[in-house]
């Protein structure tokens, strides 16, 4: 069986990526993955590079749809006329998706693209003699890896054939027997990988820092991954490779990282999610977006949250699509000055933007690249109430004598008498039905978490990159692992490291978040929140925790079975070698 026939027809651009050792890339286009595998090795990894950001983990309609819109932090409801689409985003939160829904068969395939072209790239990079070559090797093996746990967590099960045989089968991989598999690879990979910042190598390569962040997240999720519907998991059994528990492994790994001189938290939270966000101190993997090039770059994660009368350009605005739960806005209670919590933007002249009513105007020095155009900057974090910003007059922002931007009350654009009010509250007419009338569609608490990238006018185009494992995760996962482990007190003190480690901005003297005197399950499970929402996270989390079948907004107390995915209808149509997941 061909393996281009399973996976598809795939086409993509390839941007120039540095190796060390070779020359740059050079944009190189491959119809398909070609039959041979006698191709450009270092296009073909650039190629499985590239699907980390082809959606895969910066689109709000993949991923992060799985393993957020599930959750008890985010939803995207039916906002009057937008956002119906046969009620296959409401379907993620309400849990009545089935093997036919559109957001699952796309994630299923963009996973299974970024399978196939890390096998592409194993089978390329066996052939060549490049130079480096066990270097690349190891990467590619190591997104192979990430690929494929990050397939059999959310499906159950996925694809394998042998790299370097055309001709050999497809085998499907099963969760429960896969995942000592992937431990004992990744571990065998970290000699040949590289340490971060060397050989050329940079947060979007698979280096042996993402090796340990990869190793500390299975080791975490092993006994979920082990058997995901069962009542309740052993999270204390032995490691795949002795030298004791899974827990005891997180610990390892996460404190490789978190001991390593190189990584340190950023005072200022939000700056992990910023533009220019690829000198964080906490980034560890991520995917690198860049804009004017020919890997796709996505502002999804900061377009979908943002009302569409928002504008950070003339040229730009959100969508009025996704918003958290009235449970997660309200965890925060007593915590709303955590500095992860909210963040007021300040201008170069001083000029706070407090979105509070009192703003006349801020400045217009600050200026989008590629247009020159003003740029408008919303605060950071979680917005709730009514909401302020520009208006556009004659296809520009309107300017005060003084060529300040004034700021305006603003209404929702698609109802204009409506306030852009952000309430708390979503109270849907029909409990279990995630659907608004036009009357309603201000409902919901926006996450600004991400910034806004307006540059070249275009909302599908940002240089921010996508952490995929940043220190404050790493810092949880040891949290969690000591807490599972019985030391409640070493838990404690990681948690209290990221509450402190953050500073508010200088309008509040630049405070330091507060401790807190005590943890138990459940402050550890909303503490995990503060640090880690919408970072694709949260799903994981809720089912060890035990969370993720109790009901809440729009969303009924579900079977165990929904803990996995359905494989798409269109993917068992097309190959018997995958079975369906028990409940679908």
């Amino acid at each position: 069986m061909k393996f281009r026939s399973i996976f598809n027809t795939i086409t993509l651009s390839v941007a120039a990526l540095a190796f060390t050792g070779c020359t740059n890339l050079e944009e190189k286009l491959l119809d398909e993955l070609p039959s041979s595998q006698n191709a450009d090795p270092e296009a073909s990894l650039a190629a499985a590079y590239g699907q980390l950001g082809d959606g895969t983990f910066v689109d709000h309609g993949s991923v992060f749809a799985l393993q957020e819109y599930s959750t008890d932090e985010a939803l995207l409801p039916t906002r009057g006329s937008d956002w119906g689409d046969g009620g296959k985003w409401r379907a993620m939160h309400e849990f009545t998706w089935n093997a036919g829904n559109d957001v699952v068969k796309n994630t299923w395939n963009q996973l299974n693209y970024g399978i196939a072209k890390s096998l592409f790239a194993i089978g390329s990079i066996n052939k060549s003699s490049i130079s480096n070559k066990a270097l690349f090797l190891a990467e590619a093996k190591g997104l192979l890896a990430y690929y494929t746990y990050t397939t059999i967590d959310l499906f159950g099960q996925a694809p394998y054939r042998d790299p370097d045989n055309q001709s050999a089968p497809i085998q499907v991989r099963k969760a429960e027997t896969t995942i000592d598999a992937l431990i004992t690879e990744v571990e065998s990979l970290i000699p040949n990988l590289a340490d971060l910042k060397t050989q050329n190598t940079h947060a979007g390569r698979f280096t042996k820092q993402a090796a340990y962040a990869l190793l500390a997240d299975m080791y975490l999720n092993r006994a979920v991954i082990r058997n995901k519907t069962a009542g309740t998991f052993n999270f204390m059994e032995q490691a795949v490779n002795g030298g004791g528990t899974d827990m005891d492994k997180v610990i390892q790994y996460s404190g490789l990282l978190i001991n390593n001189s190189m990584f340190s938290l950023e005072s200022n939270y939000f700056h992990n999610f910023d533009i220019n966000n690829d000198d964080s101190k906490e980034m560890i993997f991520s995917v690198v977006q860049k804009k004017n090039s020919n890997r796709n770059a996505d502002n999804d994660l900061a377009y979908m949250s943002m009302e569409r009368i928002q504008k950070p350009s003339p040229d730009n605005r959100g969508t009025n699509a996704s918003c958290v739960t009235p449970e997660f806005y309200y965890s925060w209670n007593g915590n709303h000055d955590d500095p992860r919590f909210h963040r007021y933007y300040q201008y170069d002249d001083g000029t706070w933007f407090r979105n509070d009513g009192t703003d006349v105007s801020v400045p217009s020095s600050s200026k989008v690249e590629g247009t020159g155009k003003p740029w408008f900057h919303f605060n950071r974090g979680l917005q709730a109430g009514q909401q302020y910003g520009p208006k556009i007059v004659n296809g520009n922002f309107d300017l005060a004598t003084d060529g300040r931007i004034k700021v305006y009350k603003l209404y929702t654009e698609k109802n204009t008498t409506l306030a852009a009010d952000f309430t708390p509250e979503l109270n849907f007419d029909n409990p279990l039905e995630a659907v608004f009338t036009q009357a309603q569609i201000n409902r919901g608490v926006r996450n600004f978490k991400f910034e806004f990238d307006p540059g070249y006018g275009n909302n599908g185009t940002s240089g921010m990159d996508v952490p995929l494992y940043r220190l404050g995760g790493i810092y949880m996962m040891r949290a969690e692992a000591y807490f599972r482990s019985g030391n409640v007190t070493a838990a404690l003190a990681d948690v209290n490291k990221l509450r402190t480690g953050r500073k508010r901005e200088a309008l509040f003297g630049n405070a330091t978040g507060a401790a807190i005197a005590s943890l138990d399950a459940d402050v550890l499970f909303r503490e995990s929140g503060y640090e880690l929402y919408w970072e694709m996270y949260r799903r994981k989390a809720m089912i060890r925790f035990g969370k993720f079948d109790l009901a809440g907004t729009a969303k009924p107390a579900s079977q165990p079975y929904r803990r996995i995915f359905p494989i798409p209808q269109t993917a068992l149509d097309a190959s018997k070698d995958f079975s369906q997941n028990p409940g679908y």
